[in-house]
């Protein structure tokens, strides 16, 4: 499934995952971190289907219990006491709610970063920073791009050697240690190779020489121009609104929140507007999509 928010341009993309995981990590109402969480999960799952729902109950639920319960463990501020824990310190009501909302960030930016790391790919994050920090923007698409392509090198290197006999799934103990030595060995010289490979690559393309221009297939079209007013607007309309106390909420000493107002309940829209922005452009364009095959 196409994602098509991932064909904007990566200034668009960039300032889209910033505004969303700032929100995320400042806004501690508990609807704004509801709406951060849901989002994010339903964009995750657009992108990656079966594997984020699967990720979601094995690493985000267990995560988010842990989480809710290790905080009234340790933190023990507020003024209602609930019961008192075998240690004799107070078992708070606020404590309860700050674990809970913690917990509720702590997997909603997760969440955002698992969407982050599909829509940036290396070559839009070179895009971004390659001409302010050069360097460290190489540095970090190489980090990001390590791990899965060992995964995949290091799979590719066991089918290999299982057609050869050399199963590491077979065998005695020693055997299959022998035999995961040996793919993690032939795993070592493939990297070693590739390092050197790509050193020679970009020393006979240039990089690091002064005036050295760089190829970009992305342009900033009038739809990147909508985007980034959308963007801009709505962003700007929910940071003024946190600014002037329009979803502030507090959890001590007691829990206090901002009353329910028009102009709270717009903010609260706003945010899952500016949230819901990829899966909105996700489902029209699948729309139009369906409207266009009836008619053929």
């Amino acid at each position: 499934m196409k994602d098509v928010f991932s064909t904007y341009h990566p200034i668009i993309n960039f300032l889209y995952f910033m505004l969303v995981l700032a929100f995320a990590m400042l806004f501690m109402h508990p609807v704004c971190l509801t709406v951060s969480f849901l989002c994010a999960f339903a964009y995750s799952v657009y992108l990656n289907g079966k594997k984020a729902v699967r990720f979601g109950l094995l690493f985000m639920l267990p995560t988010l219990i842990i989480t809710a319960l290790i905080n009234p463990a340790f933190n023990h501020e507020g003024a209602t006491v609930l019961a008192y824990l075998p240690s004799g310190n107070p078992l708070t009501m606020e404590s309860i709610a700050y674990g809970l909302a913690a917990s509720g960030m702590l997997v909603a930016v997760v969440s955002w970063f698992s969407c982050f790391n599909a829509v940036i790919t290396s070559d839009k994050f070179i895009y971004i920073f390659g001409r302010m920090i050069p360097a460290l923007s190489l540095i970090l698409s190489m980090s990001l791009r390590l791990v899965p392509r060992f995964k995949a090198q290091a799979k590719i290197i066991a089918q290999t050697q299982r057609g050869i006999g050399r199963d590491v799934s077979r065998g005695s103990v020693l055997q299959r240690a022998k035999q995961g030595i040996r793919i993690l060995s032939i795993l070592i010289t493939w990297a070693l190779e590739n390092a050197v490979e790509t050193a020679d690559s970009m020393k006979s393309r240039g990089y690091g020489l002064s005036g050295r221009t760089a190829f970009s297939v992305f342009r900033f079209d009038r739809r990147d121009r909508a985007a980034l007013l959308y963007l801009a607007g709505i962003g700007a309309y929910i940071i003024i609104g946190a600014v002037s106390g329009g979803i502030y909420f507090r959890y001590f000493p007691v829990i206090k929140a901002v009353n329910i107002t028009a102009y709270s309940v717009s903010l609260f829209l706003a945010h899952a507007a500016l949230c819901l922005m990829p899966v909105i452009l996700n489902i029209r364009e699948d729309l139009k999509w369906k409207a266009t095959r009836l008619k053929i």
